[in-house]
């Protein structure tokens, strides 16, 4: 495996440089960042901690789908975050399309048991974007009503998780550097469906985002 792809394995994997803090910023963001103008969002890395007796309910190729759809659920409710935010806020870029960047995924064989083969670098240029958001969401049940919903109907389980942990994290698509890592532990406070937990976690992280012209 490249070095490269590696530290990308990492970055998606660790708290960013042994940071202690939730939000770490790039001391060299404003730089990294100068000429940015489009990010990717990508689909989320979704860890579903299921107990062992729902686990012998389900095959894994069930919990891979079940994983997936959730990983997709928490692509899009940071899609409808940022865009409701650039309403909002003077931000100084744009976003690829979800679609779009799906499609071009699919397109290329790019799915979630290999896209840690890829560098930020080489998923930026495949995408045409100058960055890229990625993330790892843990729970023990699933965020979505969707993904919820597919759980019940295989093991007996309903209901919207309230715990576990999301980290996010955006990469430079020329440096392959780590720019901006946002982690937090999720709670009862924050609700339960995936939007509305985006929404909660991303307000603190988001005013921190150095993307805000004037920042």
């Amino acid at each position: 495996m490249k070095l490269t792809s590696f530290l990308f394995f990492l970055s998606l994997s660790l708290s960013g440089f042994a940071q202690t803090r939730e939000i770490y910023v790039n001391p060299n963001f404003n730089s990294l960042a100068a000429n940015h103008q489009k990010l990717a969002i990508l689909p989320f890395k979704a860890i579903i901690k299921l107990r062992p007796k729902q686990m012998e309910k389900m095959t894994g190729d069930q919990l891979y789908q079940l994983q997936q759809d959730e990983g997709k659920a928490v692509q899009s409710a940071m899609q409808s975050y940022f865009l409701k935010r650039k309403e909002q806020h003077n931000f100084r870029i744009t976003f690829l399309d979800l679609l779009t960047t799906n499609a071009i995924l699919a397109k290329n064989n790019i799915d979630g048991s290999n896209i840690e083969r890829f560098t930020p670098k080489e998923l930026c240029e495949l995408l045409e974007v100058d960055g890229i958001i990625t993330g790892i969401l843990s729970t023990d049940k699933p965020m979505s009503d969707g993904a919820s919903l597919a759980l019940g109907l295989l093991v007996g389980f309903y209901g919207p998780t309230n715990s576990g942990k999301c980290t996010i994290n955006i990469n430079d698509g020329s440096t392959n550097e780590l720019m901006w890592k946002y982690e937090k532990t999720l709670s009862r406070s924050l609700g339960s469906d995936t939007n509305t937990i985006i929404n909660t976690i991303m307000r603190k992280a988001s005013r921190q985002l150095p993307y805000i012209a004037g920042k």
